[in-house]
């Protein structure tokens, strides 16, 4: 099969497209024919090895946890899927060796949910890891109706789709982004703010009494600054510094998790939640979808399409 490998830790520069051959398929796994994953930070962080602790790898590493696909052989022991089916799912093991980067994937079935006739492809498989991690992620503080959310980094993959949820939930979304992306957070449902200099001020503006809860995405000092317009630490939680913990707040890492999926695949259906894709890239180019999420500036998600 097609995929794009790692032959040892690296970036990039070092991500190459080949053939290599299809992954096992066990008795309680499917195996999925991809037609789309996504990019994210975490694929560039364990590949250069900074995840080693949490999940170690072995090469040639296949990245990527996104999937979607449709169903083409099914274990010995699956009974909720049959061949044929159309599913998303967020795709990690203990160990990272056979990921999304590829024609083929296996996948357990607490990792996968069906997905929705009306998503797209390019939806589906951005919806997976940035909605689990936006959804864990304001479930870890029970973010609920009436109250008011800060979400940093408010128009990336995870924070476009947390201030969709948090805006679901009826709760009143005050979201920081740069001014060139402050219209599309408001189609959203966030009130943008601009951050740098100055940022605690203009969030004190919109919520003098003080905010509820705040999302984290990315570690820079947002603990301070939430704690300072009125968030509570134990519901300040953070996806980027698990230092946060040492200080009273909450961090998350991301796990699979099937009625989670479900639960944003309802929210899809609902349309009350959207998946923003900002740039779509062939698998083979793997390498440029990488280089252009580095800047951590990309508004949605970027899709790889496997043909």
């Amino acid at each position: 099969m097609k995929a794009v490998v790692l032959p040892r830790y690296g970036g990039a520069r070092d991500l190459e497209s080949t053939d290599v051959p299809r992954p096992p398929c066990g008795p309680n796994e499917v195996l999925i024919r991809l037609k789309a994953t996504s990019v994210n930070p975490v694929d560039r962080h364990l590949g250069a090895g900074g995840l080693d602790s949490l999940v170690p790898a072995q090469f040639p590493l296949i990245p990527g946890w996104d999937a979607a696909g449709t169903v083409v052989e099914v274990g010995a022991e699956i009974t909720e899927y049959t061949v044929g089916d159309d599913v998303l799912g967020h795709v990690r093991r203990p160990v990272a060796k056979w990921g999304t980067y590829a024609e083929y994937t296996t996948a357990e079935p607490f990792m996968i949910a069906p997905k929705p006739a009306s998503m797209d492809w390019h939806s589906a498989a951005g919806l997976p890891l940035a909605g689990l991690t936006a959804l864990q992620a304001l479930d870890a503080v029970a973010v609920k109706d009436a109250e008011t959310v800060l979400v940093h980094a408010a128009a990336g993959g995870v924070g476009s789709i947390a201030v969709q949820i948090a805006a679901a939930r009826g709760a009143r979304v005050i979201g920081t982004a740069s001014p060139r992306n402050h219209d599309y957070l408001v189609a959203l449902g966030a009130e943008p703010v601009e951050y740098g200099d100055g940022l605690l001020e203009r969030v004190r503006r919109l919520a003098p009494d003080g905010i509820d809860a705040a999302l984290d995405a990315v570690g820079a000092g947002e603990f301070d600054l939430s704690a300072g317009a009125g968030a509570d630490p134990s519901r300040i939680v953070s996806i980027a510094d698990p230092k946060v913990r040492e200080r009273g707040g909450v961090h998350v890492f991301t796990e699979p998790d099937s009625g989670d999926l479900r639960a944003l695949t309802t929210l899809v259906e609902s349309r009350e939640l959207t998946v923003p894709v900002s740039a779509v890239y062939p698998l083979e180019e793997a390498a440029k979808a990488w280089e252009a999420g580095r800047g951590g500036h990309a508004r949605g998600k970027i899709i790889l399409t496997i043909a």
